[in-house]
């Protein structure tokens, strides 16, 4: 079995609802609306086109397993889904995670078992702190 990890290093913000019923989303952004209710964390390292080739080409496959691990102030949250072989990896500023199989320049893991709703609320009150630090690995094995 093959395996490729990726580590993302984010920050917190005040404004993360993380309510969405089918997605969450990292963003490069420095900022996140109230209206970006799928965002976890913001000021992300990476964004889908920064992934290792071998990230890539190992997730974009109908076999592949993705992980996320996410973890702010000792707290850690995982979420896992599928790759696909429709995946571009070609945003520049963020990395979705969807429930559904639908596939647009930011999605990087479809069938997740988790969107923004399901992160525990205590999980989401600190990723609120702006000063929080979010460490994020995501791998995909396949």
């Amino acid at each position: 079995m093959a395996r490729v990890t990726e580590k993302i290093e984010a920050r917190g913000h005040p404004n993360i609802k993380a309510n969405h019923k089918t997605t969450f989303e990292f963003t490069k952004d420095d900022f996140v609306t109230v209206k970006g209710d799928c965002i976890l964390a913001v000021k992300a390292s990476k964004a889908a086109v920064d992934l290792s080739l071998s990230f890539k080409r190992l997730a974009s496959s109908e076999l592949a397993r993705i992980i996320f691990i996410i973890e702010v102030d000792g707290i850690i949250e995982l979420a896992v889904g599928r790759g696909s072989r429709s995946l571009t990896f070609t945003d520049e500023t963020a990395i979705v995670s969807r429930k559904s199989n639908y596939v647009c320049p930011k999605t990087v893991m479809i069938n997740s078992n988790k969107a923004a709703k399901d992160f525990d609320r205590v999980f989401i009150e600190h990723l609120r702190n702006h000063d929080a630090k979010v460490n994020i690995t995501m791998i995909v094995e396949s």
